[in-house]
């Protein structure tokens, strides 16, 4: 199976709509620092600076300053996991994205949406990817 980072899958998103963050998207996993993350619209990447975090008012991480790293099957499978989860919710999808993470990341649980780990096993990295695939999930972009 191929491995390659899905960053590209949001930043093609942003450039087809032409939104950019001004962020940069790369960067080492060392040390992390809170930030706040942007608004969210359709197809707007969260992003963080290199090594920090982008956390929510309601103190739930939305942007990951690490490139995402997944295989395609693992994306696919976070992204699905995270509709089903917005679907059942019922109302807007894009307005489930920070909700679903915030699930995932008080409940910590193993499963499909975090590639069978727990959110805190999860590299920053792996963190990321979640992130993307919960983006592409709430924009309706699973595929």
């Amino acid at each position: 199976m191929r491995s390659y980072p899905i960053l590209a899958v949001a930043a093609l998103a942003t450039l087809v709509t032409g939104c950019s963050s001004g962020a940069p998207e790369s960067g080492s996993g060392a040390s992390t620092t809170a930030t706040t993350s942007p608004t969210t619209t359709s197809l707007q990447t969260h992003t963080a600076a290199p090594g920090a975090l982008g956390v929510s008012p309601g103190g739930v991480t939305t942007a990951v300053g690490t490139p995402a790293e997944s295989t395609e099957d693992e994306y696919f499978q976070a992204c699905h996991a995270a509709k089903v989860w917005m679907t059942a919710k019922g109302g807007v999808q894009k307005d489930q994205f920070e909700p679903y993470l915030a699930d995932l990341q008080k409940s910590d649980s193993a499963g499909p949406g975090t590639f069978g780990s727990p959110w805190s096993k999860l590299s920053p990295a792996r963190q990321s990817a979640v992130i993307v695939a919960a983006e592409a999930a709430a924009d309706d972009q699973c595929g």
